[in-house]
This record gives C-alpha cells, structure tokens and sequence, in this order.
C-alpha cells in the first residue's frame, strides 16, 4: 500500500519537474518548443484539419490561384494545396521519425556492444562502419534505391542503417569511456552478464548525450528524406511529401507564384525549431547556461 502511494505521488512530482525544466528553457528553446508541438498536432490531426483527401482532385484547372475554396490554390493535378501540405506533415514527419528511432536503435546496441566486447568484434564492425561513412550518404542512397526501388520500406531502412553509423560512433566512445570506470569493473567481477552491464550500468550514462545527438540526426534525416523526394527517388506519388511538393509546382515560381515555396518554407522552419531544441539541451548537458 505504501509503495502504490509512492508510485502516485511520483508521477505528480516527474510532471512539475517537467514543467519547471521547460520553464527555465531561454526563450529560443522555448520558440522551438512551440513550433515542434504545432507540427506534431497538425501531423497527428491531419485527416481532421485537412479540407480534402490526400489524393482527391477537387478542380480541373491544374495550379488553380488561391481562393476561398481553395486557400493555397491547386497542384498540378487539380489537388487541393493546402490539404496535401497538411498531409505533407503527417507523411514527411512519421517517416522522418520512424527512421530515426530504427537508426538509434541499430547504432546504439552495435556502438555498446561493440565497447564492451572489444577485441576482434570491435575492431570489424568499426572498420565496417568506417567503410558506410567513407561513401556519400545521399550518392549512396541514390545508388541503392535505383536497384531495388523507391519504396518507402526501402527508403526507411537504407537511411537508417546509413544513419545508424553516427550514433555507432558516439555510442561505442561514451561506452568506452563508461566500461572503464570501477562499478562496470566491479560488476564484471560479479559474474554479471554483458546484457545486463549494458542495461543498468552502461546505457543510463550515456543515454543523455546519445539524446541530443537524436534530434540534430532527426534534423539530417528529415532534409535528407524531402532532398531525396525532390530528386524523384524519395516517397513517390501520390504520396504527399514536402520535397517532391516542391519538385511538382516548381513551374509556378516563374509566373511570380510562391506557392511552391511553402514546403520549403515548412521545411526549413521545422529543422530550424528542433536545433533551437536540441542547442538547449546540449549547453544543459554539458553545463553552460544560455540565455539567447
């Protein structure tokens, strides 16, 4: 009974130490703050605030101009603008982040095994990893999708067995630096298991520096993803993605139209927001306090 009451009055605590965290937050992480929460909600809601379907052309005059019925006008197909932007979100954000966490996921336990094992192990998955990073992510990409197709799926999974190489790196140096402290030493003399190192003794200390790394890596993929789709070879249509937004009503910016501009306007200001988030976490995490 005690220990329920201690598990309630927990969970209120963990919330006001949130709240107090964002609020000591400088205004720009703040800022940033703001604009994330605001992409996640349109992402999420984005059947219920979208006008149109995705794919449902609502006009026969391709690059319709803005109207009442149509607030960003039309695409090249007769698609309301606004409603594939909104839709844009949900695609560009879902696929962004899903990449990122296979990507963490994968570096992490490679870079963390890798330390604790040592030896043969480490020295030929690093020196397979240094062969990945040699090689240019995006020609690479390119080359890859054009062999086995631009699915999503393929998509997904080379970005993020490319992207998995960066946190293998920070991962397997924080880890390095962890194994050789005395209470991992210690727990090896135990007869602990390396599974078991590497949960309670390992990862809760280099978990906070391998998180700020997550949101500068989900900023690399998200641009990544929409460069791809703006060269053709990224989420094909008629999926809505940002990038090949662009890429399609590109026409319109030489009869004076911004309209292709706003993906990409939605697309820097996005990447733009989460480094203003993840510059605060890191001068936090490493000490120093910034008021901009």
């Amino acid at each position: 009974m005690q220990q329920s009451l201690e598990v309630r009055s927990a969970a209120p605590n963990r919330f006001l130490g949130t709240l107090k965290l964002v609020g000591s937050a400088p205004p720009s992480a703040k800022f940033g703050m703001v604009i994330v929460a605001i992409y996640a909600l349109v992402a999420l809601l984005a059947p219920l605030l979208a006008p149109y379907g995705e794919v449902e052309v609502v006009s026969r005059v391709p690059f319709e101009p803005w109207s009442a019925n149509h607030l960003l006008g039309t695409d090249q197909l007769g698609r309301d603008f606004l409603s594939r932007l909104i839709f844009g979100a949900r695609n560009s954000i879902s696929i962004a982040l899903l990449t990122t966490a296979i990507s963490f996921v994968i570096g992490c336990l490679l870079g963390v095994f890798a330390a604790l094992v040592g030896g043969i192990v480490d020295q030929v998955i690093s020196r397979l990893v240094d062969a990945l990073m040699s090689v240019p992510d995006l020609i690479f990409t390119l080359m890859v999708l054009s062999i086995f197709g631009s699915s999503v799926l393929n998509l997904i999974l080379i970005i993020a067995v490319l992207t998995s190489t960066r946190f293998y790196r920070i991962a397997r140096a924080a880890a390095l630096n962890v194994a050789s402290l005395d209470f991992v030493e210690h727990a090896k003399v135990r007869g602990e298991s390396l599974l078991w190192i590497a949960v309670n003794e390992v990862f809760p200390n280099i978990l906070p520096l391998i998180l700020s790394e997550l949101g500068m890596r989900f900023c690399f993929i998200f641009l990544n993803i929409a460069a791809l789709s703006f060269l053709g070879v990224g989420i094909q249509p008629p999926t809505a993605e940002w990038g090949s937004m662009v890429r399609d009503n590109a026409a319109l910016i030489n009869m004076g139209d911004i309209t292709p501009l706003i993906p990409a306007a939605a697309i820097a200001f996005l990447a733009i927001a989460v480094n203003f988030v993840v510059d605060w976490l890191l001068n936090r995490a490493s000490g120093l306090n910034d008021d901009a």
